[in-house]
């Protein structure tokens, strides 16, 4: 399996569609595949059961994957440890992105529950995280500045090595 993580706005769903048509593999959008299992948006579970429960959620769908696949994990899916042992059995390549380059992709979105309008908290738990992202990856890349045809060469030499 192949884990692409990253935070929100780093652009592993991109990342994933593209490399799941040059491998020829199949790929999962974890929160798109929560999303029909649930018949909610990611912002009405948060808003109806609550972040735990989104967490949750994701553990279960990490635990019913089969290989070969593609997935594109959800931002804070690094945060649980059982996750992060189902993680480590697999290919993690980290979308690196700068807290200013997420800042500004993400400005104007709305569907992102995690994401406010307070700067200083986004940074906050952008940094908080950062440290878990590094220490599961086999392999980073770093997405500023990059067009995709780039980043997906880059992850196809990763997985070549």
């Amino acid at each position: 399996m192949i884990f692409l993580i990253g935070y929100m706005g780093s652009g592993k769903s991109t990342v994933a569609r593209e490399l799941s048509d040059k491998l020829n593999m199949p790929y999962i959008e974890m929160d798109e595949a929560i999303e029909q299992q649930q018949d909610m948006s990611i912002p009405q579970i948060f808003n109806k059961y609550g972040e735990a429960h989104f967490r949750k959620l994701e553990t279960d769908l990490l635990k019913s994957l089969q290989a070969p696949v593609i997935v594109s994990t959800g931002g804070g899916v690094i945060l649980a440890s059982e996750n992060q042992e189902i993680l480590k059995k697999g290919t993690v390549i980290f979308l690196d992105a700068a807290f200013e380059t997420i800042d500004e992709r993400l400005s104007n979105d709305q569907d992102r529950p995690l994401w406010t309008n307070n700067r200083e908290e986004n940074r906050q738990r952008y940094e908080k995280r950062l440290p878990i992202y590094r220490s599961l990856a086999s392999h980073v890349i770093q997405v500023d500045h990059k067009e995709t045809t780039v980043i997906i060469n880059e992850v196809l030499n990763c997985l070549k090595s």
